[in-house]
């Protein structure tokens, strides 16, 4: 970390550039020849990128930020305030520290925090925005994480670990054990230090899958923002061998999306029904949880069709995703498409549907937007439908 960066001129050049267009820039004259032209035009990109996913970090003064990629992997700060809700206790080790967001916010629900990092330079900027913040409760240390627990020798309340997928797995299934560090193959190693364990993972891992390689996990929870999958956690508590508790968390500008089941899917009994009067689609971190037996239960809703993942109901409930009136329902076959649809405009959902969007567009000279939505889709009895239909949520 180069202290240069703190010179008054430079921050207040940074400042003075964040709605600047950094490719620009970085063809300009360094006006400061003491520091690497690249340093400074890093410091106004990721402090660009910094502004709505770290408002905090954002709006103190002489903060550092780090590489790019460092900051594209670092959890925002909306996830990491909920991260810190799920532990509590006298002591957390951070195995995988980063840009140290979690940390952050770890401690002030941790009495004493600490934070590993194998990367050196990483691990100074990071102490050097703690001591900006006043933190007192985070201990940064550089090195392996492995070795560090090993030193430490104590146990904690907590371990928490955000895993990185490794340079040669590109293309490959994602796997656990193909991230660094291979958290399956050090379980027991891990459990050695601390009952309690939080592993963040990126969305696109499969959620059976990761049961299949983890062990004693006790919950799983599924974290979006404004409808986008985000992360998913994963607490392991040593010895569990209950029932997993998947939850559901949407987190929204006014209000969070909250759903949780803890039953297995397969023992639940759902009911199938031909659209009624209101439609449901349920939000992102549902549909990545794979609650839909669940749901249909909780809510006492019946699902158009085993695969169709949509809910129809004659009386309005709450729901924790999108919600529709039901104008009219079509068969899908061309003549009524030609007269409902073609040459005019319309916002397009497919649900268990052997076409795409793009291709039913093209097919039916639909236009995007307006007021009317549409969901083809499949009901009961496999026939193919068109729904159209008026947005209530």
């Amino acid at each position: 970390m180069s202290l240069a960066l703190l010179n008054p001129e430079i921050q207040k050049f940074i400042t003075a550039n964040l709605d600047a267009n950094s490719t620009e820039l970085a063809f300009q004259k360094n006006s400061f020849p003491n520091i690497d032209w690249k340093d400074i035009i890093n410091q106004i990109t990721t402090k660009q990128k910094a502004k709505d996913k770290l408002p905090t970090w954002y709006s103190t003064e002489n903060i550092i930020y780090p590489s790019k990629i460092s900051l594209e992997q670092t959890s925002s700060e909306l996830t990491a305030i909920y991260k810190s809700s799920l532990v509590s206790g006298d002591s957390l080790i951070d195995l995988t520290g980063g840009f140290g967001v979690d940390d952050f916010y770890f401690s002030k629900t941790i009495q004493h925090v600490t934070h590993c990092e194998i990367n050196e330079e990483l691990s100074k900027i990071v102490t050097h925005n703690f001591n900006l913040f006043n933190l007192k409760n985070c201990n940064c240390i550089v090195g392996n994480s492995q070795q560090i627990l090993e030193d430490l020798n104590q146990k904690l309340d907590w371990i928490y670990i955000d895993p990185s997928r490794r340079n040669d797995t590109k293309g490959k299934v994602f796997m656990l054990k193909d991230c660094s560090p291979n958290v399956p193959e050090l379980m027991d190693f891990y459990f050695n230090y601390s009952s309690n364990i939080l592993i963040k993972t990126a969305p696109i891992l499969d959620i059976s899958a990761g049961i299949l390689e983890l062990k004693n996990v006790k919950e799983i929870h599924v974290v979006a923002v404004e409808n986008e999958v985000k992360e998913l956690l994963w607490i392991l508590e040593k010895g569990c061998n209950n029932a997993i508790k998947i939850k559901a968390i949407n987190i929204l500008k006014n209000n969070t999306e909250t759903y949780f089941s803890s039953i297995p899917e397969t023992v639940l009994q759902v009911n199938y029904d031909f659209p009624k009067k209101y439609l449901y689609e349920p939000n992102s971190a549902i549909m990545k949880s794979g609650l839909f037996n669940s749901v249909a239960t909780t809510f006492k809703i019946d699902k158009l069709h085993k695969n169709s993942q949509l809910y129809t109901s004659s009386t309005l409930i709450d729901f924790p995703g999108r919600i529709f009136e039901i104008v009219s329902i079509h068969p899908y076959n061309k003549n009524e498409m030609k007269t409902l649809l073609e040459n005019k405009k319309a916002n397009i959902t497919i649900r268990n549907f052997p076409e795409t969007v793009e291709n039913i567009r093209k097919k039916w000279k639909i236009k995007d937007g307006g007021n009317t939505y549409c969901f083809f889709t499949t009901d009961k009895n496999d026939s193919k439908i068109v729904l159209l239909c008026n947005k209530l949520k």
